[in-house]
């Protein structure tokens, strides 16, 4: 395993008296990073709804770092006031921000394309657009001063192989994905930039949105082991930081993924994976 100083020696935004910055840090893969990266010692601003439990992650995180390298501000991603507040509060007090992760994500199904208008733009207003808010409230002054830094947003493998389910969810994530593929590009060709962006793609991961479960199923991964795995990635300079699981492994992933867009070049019928036409000949490209 690479060693935290060869991480920071890869990644000079990651080293010791940086600032990250964490969306949805109260719990799950938010909190696995914060604490992670307070052991490397950065300093930490965790951002997520307010209450005992951020209160609860910023007491953790400052047992690692120290109460004085960490910032816990309440932040509701989907209005863009209260990121802009949010960025404002990090550099007031730290003086910079190396690291950006937006993170912050809800799960719960609002249901039908066609019903339930306002649970969709709530979700959407998370999962989308507080990516989009914390992009345009901290990557302008993070460019403006000239240093190593990077962006990494969390999508979903829902946002690309999209499965019936929760269809808000599958369109949040997929607009994740395409947002932060853009943001890569604009900031590899903006000039003087010393930044990237990545996009982190969990598999099965034992968090907060793990619906009807109290403790982690077997096939499930810690928010430690994503963030590991995600560190590594960034080491070997990835944009897509496909994470594995205990059920999935990258070459299922790839194969999934490949059917999903062999639907347009293919010219079968949306979501064919599920279509009872269609199901026995992926299944059978699945064993080939």
């Amino acid at each position: 395993m690479t060693t935290d100083a060869e991480i920071q020696t890869a990644l000079p935004a990651l080293g010791p008296g940086n600032v990250a910055v964490i969306t949805g840090a109260a719990s799950g893969i938010g909190l696995a990073a914060a604490k992670r990266l307070a052991a490397m010692g950065m300093k930490i601003v965790l951002a997520d709804i307010g209450g005992a439990r951020l209160d609860e992650a910023a007491g953790a995180v400052g047992k690692i770092a120290g109460s004085s390298a960490v910032l816990a501000v309440a932040t509701d991603v989907s209005r863009a006031d209260e990121v802009d507040r949010l960025a404002d509060h990090a550099f007031e007090t730290f003086g910079g921000v190396s690291l950006l992760m937006n993170n912050a994500g809800v799960g719960k199904n609002p249901g039908k394309p066609w019903g339930n208008r306002d649970a969709w733009k709530q979700l959407l207003g998370i999962n989308f657009w507080g990516v989009v808010h914390g992009v345009e409230a901290f990557a302008p002054r993070m460019l403006a001063s000239s240093k190593p830094g990077l962006i990494i947003n969390t999508g979903s493998k829902q946002g690309i192989t999209t499965p019936p389910g929760n269809l808000a969810y599958n369109v949040s994530k997929a607009g994740v994905k395409t947002f932060t593929e853009g943001l890569a590009h604009a900031l590899r060709n903006e000039p003087g930039a010393h930044m990237s962006a990545h996009l982190l793609i969990p598999g099965f991961t034992y968090t907060g949105l793990t619906e009807g479960a109290t403790e982690k199923p077997a096939g499930a991964w810690t928010g430690e082991q994503v963030i590991d795995f995600m560190l590594e990635s960034l080491v070997r300079g990835d944009f897509y930081i496909l994470c594995p699981d205990n059920e999935a492994q990258r070459p299922m992933d790839e194969k999934r993924m490949a059917w999903a867009i062999g639907d347009i070049i293919e010219n079968r019928p949306a979501l064919s994976r599920w279509h009872a036409d269609h199901k026995d000949a992926f299944a059978s490209f699945m064993k080939s």
